[in-house]
């Protein structure tokens, strides 16, 4: 299991316990009390749990909007602009200076919002200067306290009238619905590397200087990539998850005009900071490196790099992850390497679900490199009838 893995059950399973011992000790406690329990006959009870869903209800939808909005905030407090903003899936963005909605999945444990660096931004003297994203980061947080504390000052009023009252079950609803705010908090605050990038894993990285100029120059490639924008994209010798990314971007504009030397170059000192980088970025990075090595060697001189250097740990997590450069690798250390068809087709049989996960800009570098190395197992193994899976996507 990975780090991050083991981080997020963690995570998870301390969220989980906040919520059975909410739920078994104060909410249990009220019902003898409760309002709702005790005028809805025999199903009072049930009624009252219906209501706390209803809080726990609120408590979702509005801490997801607050913690967005408080992101919106932060980003254009901190130099940036705002390209689009997702909460529950509820997506809205900027298309041609207007304001357009998509239901749209969001990298996030309830919504996202997207930004990147506004140019030509100025210090009080004149000068030039670089966005900050600490506002962006801090904002969600800081409004989530701000909430929890008014719920605590509304909650104490409430049942200090009379805690037996309709007016008392409303301020249980309002604690169920801060609850979940404090849990939302708990995961977006802790500084580890979850299955989503929280902002407390973001705040650890940018406390470094080079991450801080990393942080900004990724935010810059992803709206290029997702807009179309042609831009010259930096590389960091100093490797972290952020400087990773971005010369990862690097080297894919290299292996768009193939030119695997210099793109290999980038991609090695990547590999070689393993220990600085998350297992995801790390394992696409190998599998880049590893294709490149496979496609541009003999198949002797190919083999033997495989036999000796690609470890058996490393082909599973390639196999398993659900990416174009992974599938690229394990095509061809199936197809030519290990000779096994019924591999092949388990990586043919998820490049569609990987390509709809790339970026727009990249589709068409992606059809060529892959279409390429399917081509190469065709040419290998003719008898495979492997032909259907060439990509002729349209961009």
């Amino acid at each position: 299991m990975k780090k991050e893995d083991i981080s997020g059950l963690v995570v998870y399973l301390l969220i989980l316990v906040l919520a059975i011992i909410f739920g078994f000790t104060v909410l249990n406690q009220h019902v003898a009390d409760s309002y709702i329990a005790n005028h809805s006959g025999n199903a009072g009870t049930f009624a009252y749990m219906a209501f706390i869903f209803g809080g726990i209800i609120l408590g979702v939808v509005f801490n997801a909007t607050i913690y967005e909005l408080a992101h919106v905030l932060g980003a254009k407090i901190g130099g940036y602009g705002v390209e689009s903003v997702n909460i529950l899936g509820f997506c809205f963005y900027k298309e041609d200076n207007k304001t357009k909605f998509k239901f749209s999945a969001f990298d996030g444990l309830s919504g996202e919002t997207k930004i990147y660096p506004l140019n030509n931004l100025k210090d009080k003297n004149g000068n030039d200067k670089q966005p900050s994203p600490y506002a962006y980061l801090w904002f969600g947080a800081l409004f989530i306290v701000i909430e929890i504390i008014a719920v605590m000052i509304s909650f104490t009023l409430f049942i200090n009238i009379d805690k037996t009252a309709l007016i008392a079950d409303f301020g249980y609803f309002i604690l169920t619905a801060g609850m979940i705010g404090f849990m939302l908090f708990i995961y977006n605050i802790l500084p580890f590397k979850l299955d989503t990038m929280t902002d407390g894993y973001r705040l650890t990285l940018v406390s470094n200087p080079k991450n801080k100029e990393a942080f900004n120059e990724l935010l810059k490639v992803q709206r290029a990539l997702s807009t179309g924008e042609q831009i010259e994209i930096k590389t960091f010798e100093e490797i972290t998850n952020f400087t990773a990314d971005l010369n990862l971007n690097k080297a894919y504009k290299l292996l768009e005009t193939r030119n695997y030397e210099e793109a290999e170059k980038i991609i090695d000192m990547i590999v070689n900071a393993k220990d600085n980088v998350s297992s995801k970025t790390y394992i696409r990075a190998r599998a880049q490196q590893i294709y490149i090595k496979l496609m541009n060697n003999t198949l002797e001189e190919a083999s033997k790099y495989y036999e000796e250097c690609v470890t058996i740990e490393e082909r599973r997590e390639i196999s398993d992850d659900i990416s174009m450069p992974s599938i690229r690798a394990y095509l061809i250390m199936s197809g030519l390497l290990d000779k096994s068809r019924s591999e092949c087709l388990i990586a043919l049989n998820n490049v569609i679900k990987a390509y709809k996960h790339t970026p727009k800009n990249r589709r068409e570098i992606e059809v060529g490199l892959f279409n390429e190395t399917l081509q190469k197992v065709i040419d290998a193994h003719p008898k495979w009838e492997l032909e259907g899976y060439i990509l002729t996507i349209n961009k």
